[in-house]
């Protein structure tokens, strides 16, 4: 049973490493942050708009890592090579782009052989082992140590600060913390109840060759049982009496590799040092040799680390990111955009970047796309026609009269119904223009005072017309929500013809459609959508005029929330979506 619930964790943990090794979509690019990815929706949502300095701080994922290498002593007893092994875990969590949090809990073992024959008096160290009292001669120091570290680390990355390339595969960071070290050494000094006896072993201890020759003929000797406790130091500090828990320091470097928006891997030294000189069991090199320094841990391990969390609500750790990303983006499309000349040659109110009759003739009316009217449709233009607004159906001179029969004979009467009989045979085909808003406004944009003006003239010419003025939102918000906001857009259309021209109000039907009627159709409520769909979302975001029918009517405001602002600087929070476009999209 134990095997086979070992089998199918492993399998689990192999998928699971193996679906965060696919790479997601935004791997090697700057990721897709949305405003609900961020700590401050509404702060991030007025950057993205340009009405906030400072964009909101990413909620980004902790990491768990699992790691494994080389440990080793250096003290007052070489170490073995390999000398031993390290396993552990780690939590780690970024404060901000450069520095993080890491807590680190690691059990490691080593092992330690000096070539140096040395006449150590195994009782005079105060060691721990009554049976072995009395009963050594000369020995080869020897240890096995074991240690729990528990540490928390502050870790200081630079990697990802980029200014040439969009994402890092490569991290450098450095770190440095405090912790506790639980240490037991032993030593094997004795065979069974007898000394070892080393009579045998030759060999010059003042070359390579020479120590490794004597370590290779004491391992052959000793019988790998470290029976003997070794020496605990005394009048340091430590957590009680009887513990052997210490106050440690650690450092260290590293370099890790990004595999997946999941996955990474590390390599790293770490230098682990306290006040003790015990952890190899002994203080001295030799007899001769009576230093006093404290004994060091080395540990090289390799580092599996693993993003926890969903990347529909976080990001990667924040040191996986580029903090001039932001910036660095909108500076490229600052850079591409064309240079605004307000330049208009011919005085008709439009400018020549989006003039389409560049010369128009002095005082004559345009339309939004800079050309000179012709309301009747007679082939005229406006200012050249002596009749701008011809009855249809009829044919005119080369001064834009219409030929009405008058001369054959017709009572005033009879021109009037034969007048309205044409008339009701012809579509009078109007073109009045639209009017375009900013997401969750509905103040007028300065840019559509022409559109209006030509709507006002259109309606002050013709006495007689009534004008439905209909509003539009996009998709995002709630129904209720879109139609009080519809209104409300057609309200403001409205109250400035009325205002500005003096045009009565009963000339004017509300209308509304809300979402309902777009005209780039097929975007669902998403919170991801990028420049080209919000300037879609832009054109849905409209009030449309056309002359109105006998089976118009006018809509009261319906019920539903509060909808909109009508001033440029703020916004409504929604349901946001990501991309930095100016507001006017």
């Amino acid at each position: 049973m134990r095997s086979g619930f070992l089998r199918i964790l492993v399998f689990n943990a192999v998928f699971f490493i193996a679906g965060s090794l696919i790479s997601q979509d935004d791997t090697w690019t700057a990721p897709k942050i949305t405003d609900n990815m961020t700590t401050d929706p509404e702060q991030n949502q007025k950057w993205r708009m340009g009405e906030y300095r400072y964009s909101a701080k990413p909620k980004n994922m902790w990491e768990l890592g699992i790691h494994t290498g080389h440990y080793f002593i250096d003290g007052d007893v070489d170490p073995l090579q390999p000398a031993g092994f390290g396993v552990g875990l780690h939590l780690r969590k970024a404060i901000h782009y450069v520095f993080s949090f890491r807590g680190d809990l690691t059990y490691a073992a080593s092992k330690g052989l000096d070539p140096q024959l040395t006449p150590v008096d195994i009782a005079a160290q105060d060691l721990n082992a009554t049976t072995a009292k009395g009963r050594h001669g000369n020995i080869y120091r020897n240890f096995r140590n074991q240690d729990v570290h528990a540490r928390l680390q502050g870790v200081l990355n630079i990697g990802n600060i980029l200014f040439h390339k969009e994402r890092n595969k490569w991290n450098w960071y450095v770190f440095a913390g405090l912790g506790l070290n639980y240490n037991k050494t032993k030593i094997d000094a004795l065979k069974g109840n007898a000394a070892y006896d080393f009579s045998s072993v030759s060999g010059d201890v003042d070359t390579k060759s020479g120590r490794k020759s004597i370590k290779k003929q004491v391992k052959n000797i000793l019988d790998g049982v470290y029976e003997t406790e070794a020496r605990k130091k005394v009048a340091i500090f430590r957590f009680g009496d009887k513990t052997n828990i210490h106050a440690a320091f650690s450092a260290g470097t590293g370099i890790a590799r990004k595999i997946s928006k999941r996955v990474n891997l590390a390599l790293e030294h770490e230098v682990i040092t306290s006040d003790n000189d015990l952890l190899d069991g002994f203080v001295y090199r030799s007899s001769v040799d009576q230093s006093n320094n404290n004994d060091v841990a080395h540990y090289t391990s390799l580092r599996l680390g693993i993003n926890l969390g969903n990347f529909e609500k976080k990001t990667e750790p924040l040191y996986w990111l580029n903090p001039l990303d932001g910036v660095l983006h909108d500076l490229t499309e600052l850079k591409q955009r064309p240079i605004l000349d307000l330049t208009d040659g011919d005085g008709d109110g439009v400018i020549d970047m989006v003039d389409q009759q560049k010369n128009s003739p002095m005082g004559a009316v345009v339309d939004t796309r800079g050309v000179a009217l012709d309301s009747d449709k007679d082939g005229i233009p406006d200012h050249l026609d002596k009749e701008p607004f011809s009855p249809p159906g009829f044919s005119t001179d080369a001064q834009g009269i219409a030929a009405i029969e008058a001369d054959k004979g017709l009572t005033e009467d009879e021109v009037i119904n034969l007048i309205n009989q044409r008339i009701s045979n012809i579509k009078t085909d109007w073109f009045l223009p639209m009017i375009h808003f900013d997401l969750d406004k509905y103040y007028i944009k300065p840019e559509f005072y022409g559109q209006l003006h030509h709507v006002a003239t259109v309606m002050k010419s013709h006495p007689d017309l009534k004008v439905a003025v209909v509003g539009h939102t996009d998709v995002r918000n709630p129904d209720d929500y879109n139609k009080v906001l519809a209104f409300k857009r057609a309200d403001a259309a409205m109250n400035y013809l009325i205002s500005k021209y003096n045009l009565p109000r009963d000339r004017f039907l509300i209308q509304y459609g809300g979402e309902a009627l777009p005209m780039v159709p097929g975007l669902p409520d998403s919170h991801n959508i990028d420049k080209q769909q919000e300037m879609s979302q832009y054109i849905n975001r409209r009030v449309e005029f056309r002359i109105a029918t006998s089976t118009d009517q006018n809509m009261e405001r319906p019920t539903g929330p509060d909808a909109g602002k009508n001033t440029p600087g703020s916004s409504r929070p929604g349901p946001k979506y990501s991309g930095n476009v100016n507001s006017g999209y």
